[in-house]
């Protein structure tokens, strides 16, 4: 496997710590708080979280604005989405549910940015994405379950989007720009409904889960640079395992034997990519017109 993807995998897997540590955060918000109120204090406070280290990088900018202005937008309708959905559903749900978004990044890095997508990879996707249905098992689908699914869907758009960013632009300049160019839609949400809920304990809340959140949009900014996000977005669902550790240690919550099965399926088949990757450079084979090329291993073709 080429080092560079190598790289990408060991960021995003720890960018994923910090994101379960971002969704633990959001249950303890108070009980009359609200989600728009919530995000707005996040997105301000997280502006002047990063203000320093932009001075500090000598005031980057960016010839890119219309990307970073759409990113931020939809990032902030899928931000709330999501907050409504941790608000609401338990947490092992939620993860469950927004783990769908590595298929659709790597579905629509084929489409839309003409990604290769090999044989090995589809068949990795396929498997996680059973192995959500079976931890998910829903019993009824409701407007939260929903709102979690678009949440997903906004993210994977949003890292596909990263690929339009150039590599030479400072990683803390996207970060500021997501932040502070989402701010006007969100205002406008919290003010139609009264800024409700503030208070001191959500001003931390805030704070606390905005650092989280910031580590890991900034490793992910690091790793989806580094590598083709077909070939690293299958390391997203390693995050469902840190939600289960922490909502066990947190919450007391446990998964039954049927949920770790489908954990495992989630889980398994990204870490036994490289020998799916040697089984498919020996016998090469065309999937309905997806080619399939042999993943990077070492000692094999490099993939670009």
């Amino acid at each position: 496997m080429q080092r560079s993807i190598v790289i990408s995998l060991i960021l995003l897997i720890v960018g994923n710590l910090f994101s379960a540590f971002y969704d633990v955060s959001i249950k303890w918000l108070p009980d009359d708080a609200n989600a728009a109120t919530f995000l707005l204090v996040r997105q301000i406070s997280s502006v002047f979280m990063l203000l320093p280290v932009w001075l500090y990088a000598q005031r980057p900018m960016t010839t890119h604005i219309s990307v970073h202005l759409w990113r931020a937008n939809i990032g902030s309708v899928g931000a709330l989405f999501l907050i409504i959905g941790l608000m609401a559903l338990p947490l092992a749900t939620v993860s469950s549910l927004f783990y769908s978004a590595p298929l659709m990044i790597m579905l629509m890095g084929y489409g839309f940015l003409k990604e290769r997508i090999t044989t090995g990879q589809v068949i990795c996707a396929l498997l996680g994405f059973v192995g959500i249905l079976i931890i998910l098992r829903p019993s009824e689908m409701n407007w939260f379950g929903l709102a979690v699914l678009f949440s997903a869907f906004t993210f994977a758009v949003n890292q596909l989007t990263l690929k339009k960013v150039p590599n030479t632009e400072h990683p803390v300049l996207t970060l500021m720009l997501y932040n502070l160019l989402g701010i006007p839609a969100t205002l406008l949400i919290a003010a139609f409904q009264g800024l409700q809920g503030m208070s001191w304990e959500l001003l931390a809340i805030a704070l606390l889960s905005n650092a989280f959140l910031l580590i890991y949009h900034w490793f992910c900014v690091l790793a989806y640079r580094k590598a083709q996000a077909s070939d690293i977005a299958i390391a997203e669902y390693t995050g469902l395992l840190f939600i289960v550790f922490l909502g066990w240690l947190l919450f007391d919550e446990w998964l039954d034997s049927l949920s770790w099965f489908g954990a495992a399926l989630i889980v398994l088949p990204s870490l036994f990519l490289p020998w799916i990757g040697r089984l498919m450079a020996q016998q090469p084979k065309v999937i309905e017109g997806l080619r399939a090329e042999p993943l990077a291993i070492e000692g094999g073709e490099p993939k670009r």
